[in-house]
């Protein structure tokens, strides 16, 4: 670790900085270090983070141990796990790397699991599936766990289950105090009741148990059509999720696909629409259920067959990464033979876009649904999520944007004027504020007072 200050209050800094070396068993380091960019490299690389101090945690008393370091210097505190959900840039704060807070207990008699702060979404999958078990994990398994989860979490369950933030059984948090405490149904209730869908707003979260559930295998995949058969395949599926069970999830989406090797040759360079499911039940009942869309336009490519729920990260098939993207979303309440018109006059075949993916996803079953305790997740009225993300250069940022705020506003009259927090960038309060109601913010607001009362956590878009 490396210090250039040498005035006195950076001299009581850098003294400050070398105990906290001593005391945690993960790297401290600050701008200037070898291993500092390496510390802080995530999967977005959109946003550019520079923090003061950047601590790779290990354990519940090194987060203990950062927290009071920035609490007892007046520092701004952010966390990263795998750094796919973009924040507010974190120049001057203590970033508190989870990533290796890797523990993973699978208890098969109660089918629950405690994972740890930096576990990502594949190593619950292997864990729980040697039991016979699952979890209510994301489309992309190399996704943090935690971060999902307290932003809500929707996955390939979602409408058989719910959120994932709504099967949370307890969590362990380190607040702005640096006190660790337990938050479950019976104990520091408000706080439960707001980490389930107010995100990293109240403290690090270094554990979290959750349940699972017995899947074993689903019918899933994707189907890819043409891109000029976009309005007949559009169309179809809105109609067809009038009539599908909760054990369907599924989604939709616009694709331009790059000169990429890696892709089947049919798929290289085109613009294609994706049909993604998953459905949880048997898969001779899920082919019944599709074959409506197969017959909807000419099939390119047909991946969808029975699969091991741990492979269901294949569905979506989320480039690896790390890859530098801008994404906004909307929820609606329908979509309508307009709002398809409204979508591909702006997104659709013959169009030149920098919008990589426009993913049109099913909500409703059990995503309408209260869970057992109380949470801060809200919109559960919303028939659809639309989701644009432009995988550009910074150069080309401002106009892909731009692109997505043309794209929303041609949507506003299904617009149900919110979103969801998951699929929301961080980097402005009044559009994080969306995902709440008015009740709910400021219920959420005076939690963060209570345990955050000098805002040190504030890069996950909650303010007071």
């Amino acid at each position: 670790m490396t210090s250039q200050r040498d005035s006195p209050a950076a001299g009581n800094l850098a003294d400050a900085l070398k105990e906290l070396a001593t005391a945690v068993a993960g790297p401290v380091l600050v701008p200037g270090d070898p291993a500092y960019e390496a510390e802080l490299a995530g999967y977005n690389l959109a946003v550019r983070q520079t923090p003061a101090v950047v601590v790779g945690v290990t354990s519940v008393d090194d987060v203990t141990a950062a927290v009071r370091f920035a609490a007892g210097h007046g520092l701004p505190i952010a966390v990263q796990a795998t750094g796919h959900a973009p924040m507010r840039p974190a120049d001057g704060a203590v970033m508190i790397s989870t990533h290796l807070i890797q523990d993973v207990r699978i208890d098969p008699r109660t089918r629950t699991a405690r994972i740890g702060a930096g576990v990502r979404w594949s190593s619950v999958l292997e864990a729980a599936a040697a039991h016979g078990l699952a979890p209510l994990s994301g489309a992309a398994p190399s996704v943090g766990a935690v971060g999902y989860i307290t932003g809500g979490g929707i996955g390939p369950l979602a409408r058989s289950h719910g959120y994932a933030a709504d099967h949370v059984r307890s969590f362990e948090i380190v607040t702005a105090d640096g006190t660790t405490l337990t938050a479950g149904p019976d104990e520091n209730t408000d706080l439960f009741w707001a980490v389930r869908g107010g995100k990293g707003n109240f403290g690090v979260v270094t554990s979290i148990e959750i349940d699972l559930f017995p899947v074993r295998t689903l019918y899933g995949g994707g189907i890819f059509f043409p891109g000029e058969s976009a309005r007949e395949v559009l169309t179809a599926y809105c109609d067809w999720t009038a009539t599908v069970p909760d054990a369907m999830t599924s989604s939709i989406a616009l694709l331009r696909l790059p000169q990429d090797p890696d892709l089947p040759p049919p798929l290289r360079g085109r613009f294609v629409v994706h049909l993604r499911v998953a459905y949880n039940g048997p898969a001779a009942e899920g082919q019944r259920i599709v074959e409506p869309l197969r017959q909807a336009a000419p099939v390119v490519i047909d991946t969808i067959a029975e699969m091991p729920f741990s492979a269901a990260g294949s569905i979506h098939n989320d480039p690896p990464g790390p890859i530098p993207f801008w994404d906004t979303s909307t929820l609606v309440t329908q979509l309508s033979a307009d709002a398809v018109d409204a979508l591909l006059q702006l997104a659709g075949p013959g169009v030149e876009s920098l919008t990589t993916v426009v993913e049109i996803r099913h909500l409703g079953g059990a995503l309408s649904r209260e869970p057992q305790h109380a949470n801060a997740v809200e919109n559960r009225d919303a028939g659809f999520l639309v989701y644009a993300c432009s995988i550009v250069p910074p150069e080309l940022a401002a106009a892909a944007v731009a692109e997505h705020t043309a794209l929303q506003s041609a949507l506003e009259p299904w617009k149900t004027g919110h979103v969801l927090l998951n699929f929301t960038p961080s980097d402005s309060p009044e559009r994080v504020a969306t995902a709440f109601s008015s009740e709910t913010h400021a219920r959420l607001l005076e939690v963060k007072a209570r345990y955050d009362p000098h805002n040190l956590f504030r890069f996950a878009g909650l303010t007071r």
